[in-house]
């Protein structure tokens, strides 16, 4: 996996630009109260969306299966002052520590097949702590038909039915929202152009 998104990250250009994605952007008043609170940032890439939340005052952990994309993540990271725990894993490997994170923050993690999210949304919740918030942001299938970011692979693509089977009621967690829309994006030349996605917020119980 890493090998396919080192050639994506190529270049000195940042596919996804270096602004956060307008989820996160959109909750920074929400980011800005967590101030000092931990977060896994899954499959960060670039580092777009770490660097943003530390910049917020989280303490953040970013990881990626991409060499390339970490060490832009870096100089992001240190144009800005910033500490951000960096890593190098691949998620099939990635150790889901339990209760570890007080986030858990996922944008745009649609390379992985049904299967393969099953497991990442069951790590996610795994490693969140009792009282911490889950943020997932992507697309839906309506997304193919826009063509302007994503996989192109239906079956990897969200659905609110999807998240909300995975999400719903697993030991008391909480949906705080679940939202499905179409808004134009400009994140880079990766996500750029009206786009169809989801947002998801959970709550997992104290």
């Amino acid at each position: 996996m890493g090998t396919m998104w080192d050639k994506r990250y190529e270049g000195d250009e940042y596919l996804f630009g270096t602004s956060p994605a307008a989820f996160l952007a959109d909750r920074e008043q929400f980011l800005r109260a967590s101030a000092g609170k931990t977060c896994l940032a899954v499959a960060d890439g670039e580092g777009r969306n770490s660097v943003f939340m530390a910049k917020c005052g989280i303490d953040v952990t970013s990881m990626d299966s991409s060499e390339i994309g970490q060490a832009k993540a870096k100089k992001l990271a240190k144009a800005e002052d910033l500490s951000i725990n960096f890593q190098v894993a691949d998620l099939r490997t990635w150790g889901w520590h339990e209760n570890a994170f007080d986030l858990v923050v996922a944008i745009f993690i649609q390379f992985a097949d049904p299967v393969f999210r099953t497991e990442i949304f069951e790590g996610m919740k795994k490693t969140v702590k009792p009282g911490g918030t889950i943020l997932l942001h992507g697309y839906t299938p309506k997304q193919i038909e826009y063509g302007t970011g994503g996989p192109g692979v239906a079956a990897n693509l969200y659905t609110p039915e999807i998240l909300a089977d995975a999400f719903e009621g697993f030991e008391g967690f909480e949906i705080e929202a679940l939202n499905a829309y179409d808004k134009v994006i400009t994140e880079g030349t990766g996500h750029s152009g009206k786009s169809a996605l989801i947002d998801l917020v959970a709550r997992k119980p104290v």
